[in-house]
């Protein structure tokens, strides 16, 4: 399972220095169907996003996102609600790994 990150150059550059392979880096209108793409990657294990970009997609596509188990998306920063590492990794393990 893969690391895969989606954003604006500036949220998906310390990924891509830190090694990350899958790296999809956007522009206005392309934050969909990026998305969409990655969801149907068999190989992406977390999909890492900022926050703000979560909340530009369309509804339905926010609920798949945060039911998904695989890949499990992690939100980071943001001026919105962001995810909870803990209960992600709970919902895509199964057990709750602080206790």
């Amino acid at each position: 399972m893969e690391l895969a990150v989606v954003g604006q150059g500036e949220f998906v550059t310390g990924f891509r220095l830190a090694g990350v392979k899958k790296i999809y880096e956007i522009t206005d209108g392309e934050l969909e169907p990026t998305v969409l793409k990655i969801l149907e990657d068999r190989e992406v294990g977390i999909l890492v996003m900022h926050g703000d970009d979560l909340n530009k997609l369309p509804e339905i596509l926010r609920n798949t996102i945060n039911e998904s188990v695989e890949p499990t998306v992690v939100t980071l920063g943001g001026s919105g609600q962001s995810s909870n590492l803990r209960e992600k990794i709970k919902q895509s393990v199964g057990v709750d790994l602080w206790k």
